[in-house]
């Protein structure tokens, strides 16, 4: 009898995919079929952890005293829109003799997968499709390539552990400060979340930034010299003990003084010259954050629609591989497959004609590092390209992009002179800068506004003329500039992603900091420009023009809510407990018992508040626990609180 293998892809667009290449062409009852294979698809997440109510009906009402809230045992509950094709997973998961989990290769799409085969008690033997790519080539490759199902088992317990702790928070903690909301006269609901909550926060502490700073005046000398003909430009140089710690000069009266005296001067002698040539290796291929940060900053995307545009380029295109990587490096392996790539790259956009004389397809970057590689590499073209032409304005825009920095990687390092001459005018020190290119390098393929700028060189700078030591330059001009110190400023969505990212560099706590630095930081690739997303749609932010802004019950809520769930730090730190879920260091019952025990601590501190908040309430039918992944911090075990019946004999978790 011949064996059934069935395929578990996450979405529709996903199944038909892999069915084409597999070669499942009739259209069954939510499926593909072929030959002793069938094609299915979930739609997202086909179930979801049951509601409060469900293990007992007298949390239908919120009420302080039932606080908290923590499962014996949990419960999953069928997703009412998407039950159809729940019913048609059921049903072929009986009937299959193998399975093959082909949902997203992450965590979460893991999960989607692995709760249906708990939930429908599928008991066979289960191989797992690991794909970064939907083109038919990476499709083919991966299914040659199947990894045993027991590989990525450990992917599942860690996201049922952020779904279970998300759950516990933002059930918890938002029916209570919902509640607190209520005894002070805001009738909205309140929102908490584990990664939107410290998110929140990161823009609320921006703000007071931003209202409390005081300008500060500081002052500089802009001297224009001329040697030989040419004019460049120098800056005053300001004695270290007049400087703050950014080198700005904070003593009017020293400034004045030495504007006079280099007025007064005829010509300014130069010192030392010294030039140095520099290197720059080519940036890395995109993840999803970095994707998001340049192209809010250069194109105006939001997070959130960046990652759309990505999901489409990969999904509905097939022109890039999985957008939803947190790792910019590429495997070793991957290399082989560059010449391919280049050459279909070069045939789809005959724009590319100039670059492609200075590829090299051998060259091999530090992006090839195997030991930097996480579950998914860089993202970058696909062989399947084709015309950019054919993509709209953004679309187009997000492609080249990504397939720049790809191209980056096989040009030379971008070389130039720096030159730095120090000069002494009537006794004040002078210094001017210039850059010569000297090999483009890898700039050929990024335009210069595209380019990461690193500091205030960044910029085209300015090209001496030929000068030795000793020589006298002629002072042409002397410009004293009155300048004030900015404030910070808000953060734009693409400011807020990197910070999410960055966590670690926000934290005071120099303990903590040392440990956040090797950390995922807030939230996850897939799911910042979500949680941004639902911020702003609950009323917790503003956009005004690009920048963020928190609204007054975004300030209420931080005042209000414990420091610690609030907190960057705790939240990466949870992240980091999930890491070792991942990992086997610690069992899924283990953290959720940690998780538990430190919620309720939570609850009993908080009961006795007195909120103060205003602003907007939450839109109705918010569903403020549903964050994307979750942690816990190291905690005793819990105390016996559980919803429901009590159980006579231990509770089975997981």
């Amino acid at each position: 009898m011949a064996t059934m293998r069935l395929f578990l892809c996450e979405k529709p667009s996903q199944a038909k995919d892999i069915a084409k290449v597999l070669g499942a062409t009739r259209r069954g009852d939510g499926c593909w079929l072929g030959s002793n294979l069938s094609v299915t698809w979930c739609i997202g997440h086909l179930l979801e952890t049951a509601a409060p109510d469900a293990y007992d009906a007298r949390y239908k009402r919120w009420v302080l005293a039932d606080l908290p809230i923590i499962p014996e045992q949990w419960k999953m509950r069928v997703k009412p829109k998407t039950a159809s094709q729940f019913r048609a997973v059921k049903r072929l998961l009986g009937e299959a003799d193998e399975l093959v989990i082909a949902t997203d290769a992450d965590r979460e799409g893991e999960m989607i997968a692995r709760e249906l085969v708990e939930h429908c008690r599928y008991r066979g033997p289960i191989q797992r499709l690991w794909l970064s790519a939907l083109d038919e080539a990476s499709i083919r490759k991966a299914l040659a390539a199947l990894k045993p199902g027991a590989e990525t088992f450990s992917l599942y317990h860690s996201a049922l552990g952020r779904s279970r702790a998300d759950w516990l928070i933002g059930m918890n903690m938002s029916r209570l400060f919902t509640l607190l909301g209520r005894q002070s006269g805001y009738q909205g609901v309140l929102p908490v979340g584990r990664v939107q909550t410290p998110t929140l926060r990161l823009v609320v502490d921006r703000d007071r930034s931003i209202a409390a700073f005081v300008p500060a005046p500081y002052w500089a000398i802009e001297v224009p010299l001329q040697a030989d003909g040419t004019r460049f430009s120098a800056q005053w140089r300001a004695p270290d003990d007049a400087c703050d710690e950014q080198g700005r000069c904070l003593n009017q009266d020293l400034a004045q003084t030495a504007a006079t005296a280099i007025g007064n001067a005829a010509s300014a002698r130069l010192l030392k010259l010294r030039t140095d040539r520099m290197r720059e290796a080519p940036p890395l291929p995109f993840d999803l954050g970095t994707l998001q940060e340049v192209c809010s900053k250069k194109l105006g995307l939001g997070a959130q629609e960046t990652l759309d545009i990505a999901q489409a380029l990969y999904e509905t295109h097939k022109l890039i591989t999985y957008p939803r990587s947190d790792c910019g490096y590429l495997p070793l392996s991957q290399h082989a497959e560059a010449p391919a790539i280049l050459a279909a790259l070069g045939r789809a956009d005959p724009s590319l004609a100039e670059l492609l004389p200075h590829l090299d397809p051998q060259r091999r970057s530090r992006a090839w590092n195997d030991a930097k590689v996480s579950a998914h590499h860089g993202i970058i073209p696909t062989a399947a390209a084709q015309d950019p032409g054919r993509l709209a304005g953004k679309p187009r825009a997000v492609y080249e992009l990504i397939r720049a920095r790809y191209l980056a990687q096989f040009l030379a390092n971008h070389e130039y002179e720096r030159t730095q001459a120090d000069f002494d005018c009537a006794g004040q020190a002078l210094r001017a800068v210039g850059k010569l290119i000297v090999e483009p390098g890898w700039r050929r393929a990024l335009p210069e506004a595209l380019t990461p700028a690193k500091g205030r060189e960044a910029a085209p700078a300015q090209t001496l003329p030929a000068l030795r030591e000793g020589q006298d330059c002629t002072v042409v001009a002397v410009t004293l500039k009155d300048l004030w110190t900015q404030p910070p400023k808000p953060f734009t969505e693409g400011d807020l992603i990197k910070a999410m990212k960055n966590v670690a560099k926000l934290v005071e706590d120099p303990r903590l900091k040392q440990k956040l630095k090797d950390t995922t930081g807030i939230g996850t690739e897939a799911t910042r420009a979500g949680i941004i997303q639902g911020l702003l749609e609950r009323g917790y932010l503003s956009k005004q023009g690009k920048a963020l802004a928190a609204t007054p019950a975004a300030f209420g809520l931080i005042d209000a809510v414990p420091r610690a769930i609030a907190d960057p730090g705790t939240t990466a730190i949870w992240e980091q407990a999930l890491d070792m879920v991942q990992s086997g260091e610690m069992s899924l019952e283990e953290f959720v018992a940690k998780q538990s025990a430190w919620m309720s601590k939570q609850v009993q501190r908080c009961l006795g508040l007195r909120l103060s908040i205003s602003g907007p309430a939450s839109p109705a039918g918010a569903a403020p626990w549903k964050n994307k992944r979750t942690a816990a911090p190291r905690m005793a075990a819990p105390r016996k609180a559980a919803a429901g019946k009590r159980a006579a004999k231990p509770p089975r978790r997981g």
